[in-house]
């Protein structure tokens, strides 16, 4: 049975807008959609109640499932919908719901104030902890955004898909990047712009352009071999490859800015503690407009 696509919702315009880019995705890739709510403490729906208080979380989550939910299924009628209420803390159930689901998708960023640490910190975990793949969205991110503008500059929804950028390092795996990027450009009819920022070795006097062509033509050959077997499998996708002199992060978030989508890496790593993310990922995260599809990789 093919897996749904499942939204964490918190009640926050960023999560409601994780939820439209996820209905679109769905129907792109022919899934249903799951709308989850989680919060520990959440009282059960015939849990007898003789004071309003205690039902206020439960009333407040029901609120924010029934209207994403009748939003989503009027935007989208053809759309297999469901929602559910789970009494859990917040990261932990969203790990569990993205194992059985083909990709998890959060609100980047949450509620002003406090509630916008509580909530960012609840993607950070999960896209820390989780294996699937994990989209993150902004509250701003429309249907019209994700395709080029028309011939007057304007948003549109008729005009054709806006570039998947990957950020692509052939020193670590990249099977799942490349299959999930290439799937994603092939659903959309879109290209596929891969980029690798490097940065030559350092050298007594500054850098040197000409000493360092080498290099370069080391990194092309060895993108090269990684990506001409994917262009095979996807033979539809306009594949374009880009190696940029400079730090990967601030590369990756510039060549972001026209993008539709932007696929990173994140390394499993065993340790317990610390971020679990690296540099590509945290800038991306902060700072790139599109959303921001987060890989896990060994």
């Amino acid at each position: 049975m093919p897996k749904p696509i499942v939204v964490g919702l918190d009640g926050s315009r960023e999560s409601v807008a994780a939820a439209h880019w996820a209905a679109r995705e769905a129907l792109l890739r022919g899934r249903s959609l799951r709308l989850v709510h989680a919060w520990e403490g959440l009282p059960s729906d015939d849990e007898p109640s003789a004071l309003p208080e205690p039902r206020m979380p439960g009333d407040r989550a029901r609120g924010i499932l029934r209207t994403t939910l009748d939003q989503v299924s009027e935007a989208h009628p053809r759309l297999r919908v469901s929602a559910e209420r789970i009494n859990r803390f917040p990261v932990p159930a969203l790990a569990a719901e993205a194992e059985k689901a083909e990709l998890l998708v959060l609100g980047n960023q949450g509620l002003g104030g406090l509630g916008a640490f509580f909530m960012g910190s609840v993607s950070w975990a999960s896209v820390a902890q989780v294996r699937q793949p994990v989209v993150l969205v902004r509250a701003d991110w429309t249907a019209a955004r994700e395709h080029v503008p028309d011939d007057r500059g304007r948003p549109c929804v008729s005009t054709p898909y806006r570039e998947v950028l990957l950020a692509l390092d052939p020193k670590h795996e990249c099977g799942e990047l490349l299959d999930f990027a290439l799937q994603a450009a092939e659903h959309r009819g879109a290209t596929l712009s891969v980029i690798h920022a490097w940065q030559p070795p350092h050298r007594l006097g500054g850098p040197n352009q000409e000493g360092d062509a080498p290099g370069r033509r080391d990194t092309e050959r060895a993108l090269a071999e990684l990506i001409d077997p994917w262009r095979k499998k996807y033979p539809s996708v306009d594949v374009q490859v880009h190696t940029c002199r400079g730090r990967p992060a601030p590369t990756v978030t510039h060549a972001a800015r026209g993008a539709g989508l932007l696929v990173v890496g994140r390394r499993i790593r065993l340790a317990t503690t610390g971020s679990h993310m690296g540099r590509v990922v945290r800038q991306a995260m902060h700072r790139v407009a599109c959303p921001v599809a987060v890989i896990a990789h060994d």
